[in-house]
């Protein structure tokens, strides 16, 4: 059996496979109002629980949805926007919303001070995800050094765990690895210390084994706690512009930042793997093979809205009647308007730092 590392080992690019051998539901966006683009346009593709929080969502009853910001760089790549994305969903549909900073997992496993991971999500994370369309306003917020219930229930999983238990999740079991995943779990469960109610996680695939975790460790502590288990919601990885399964860091060509100049972006689109022939003979005769065209699929993931509108380009391509220079020349311009709307919206975050919500402790 396959292991995913949510700290960056490959993952298979079969999701098919991921959702059988993993025991994940496979998405349903039938289940859910006013499905997102991502959820419509199965980029979400698996669920855990997804029942119970499309129940919570029509019958308005309490439900949170939680994310982390790891502040180990002074950017991000164009794909996390995705979690955003999906935690704004939950958060329009009547979650309690709540985004931890996660500065002792950047500690452990990176090497970053809490200090400079402060520094980090202040300057650019927190205002970054208002950018992309978090309302600050319905938000709560949290440094993990500073939350001291999410440091006992940490402690707490600690003690449910064995050391086989914790290799058969995530691969290995060095001490920093450990002291992030327990932690994890304490910010998966602090905000049900408050009210117990359903919680929603989205992540990408990879960050699986951390919910998986957290769900062994409410079976287990059912004496002491009645906590729900974590419900997940997986969307697939945004693919690297050189054809690899994901955007990563580590290939600046294949990979677009937020922020990054339009101009820097657009000469790696125009770069990207495409599924244009080799000819433009061949093109017009046989069309474009959409599924290989890196371009088409930031369309389809990122930067068209409008379902007709993607599908027209799609037919065109796929028929021939469109080229590749004419996708990718679409790509750009579309780039070229998200990342300036970001750059303003980013400045404008930054400016309103001081009216967020953060948790407190004494």
């Amino acid at each position: 059996m396959a292991v995913i590392d949510p700290w960056g080992a490959e993952l298979h690019a079969d999701y098919e496979k991921i959702v059988k051998q993993f025991g994940l539901e496979v998405f349903d966006a039938s289940a859910f109002p006013q499905p997102n683009r991502l959820m419509r346009r199965k980029v979400v593709f698996a669920a855990r629980d997804q029942k119970l929080i499309a129940d919570c969502i029509k019958k308005k009853k309490p439900y949170y949805a939680l994310t982390g910001i790891m502040p180990t760089a002074d950017k991000v790549h164009f794909g996390n926007k995705m979690v955003v994305e999906q935690l704004k969903y939950f958060q329009d549909h009547g979650a309690k919303t709540f985004i931890l900073i996660a500065d002792l997992e950047a500690a452990t496993t990176r090497g970053v001070s809490l200090e400079t991971a402060r520094k980090r999500a202040l300057d650019f994370h927190i205002p970054a995800y208002i950018a992309l369309g978090l309302d600050p306003k319905k938000t709560t917020f949290y440094f993990q050094s500073e939350n001291k219930d999410v440091v006992h229930l940490a402690y707490e999983a600690a003690q449910k765990i064995t050391l086989n238990e914790f290799k058969a999740v995530y691969g290995s079991a060095d001490p920093s690895r450990i002291m992030a995943a327990v932690t994890q779990v304490g910010d998966i469960l602090f905000p049900q210390l408050t009210e117990r109610m359903p919680g929603v996680i989205p992540v990408g695939i990879d960050q699986d084994p951390h919910i998986r975790l957290t769900r062994d460790v409410v079976a287990r502590t059912k004496t002491t706690h009645n906590f729900f288990p974590p419900a997940g919601i997986y969307h697939k990885f945004t693919p690297s512009l050189s054809g690899g399964l994901k955007m990563s860091k580590s290939q600046p060509a294949g990979n677009i930042d937020l922020p990054e100049d339009p101009l820097d972006a657009c000469k790696k689109i125009l770069k990207a793997v495409s599924g244009g022939r080799k000819t433009l003979e061949e093109q017009r005769k046989l069309g474009a093979e959409v599924e290989k065209d890196m371009a088409f699929e930031l369309l389809k993931m990122h930067l068209i809205e409008d379902d007709k509108t993607l599908n027209k380009i799609y037919a065109d391509y796929k028929s021939g009647k469109m080229l590749t220079s004419e996708l990718k020349q679409i790509a750009c311009e579309k780039m070229t308007s998200f990342l300036n709307d970001f750059t303003t919206k980013l400045e404008k975050a930054r400016k309103h730092l001081d009216a967020l919500t953060f948790i407190t402790f004494h």
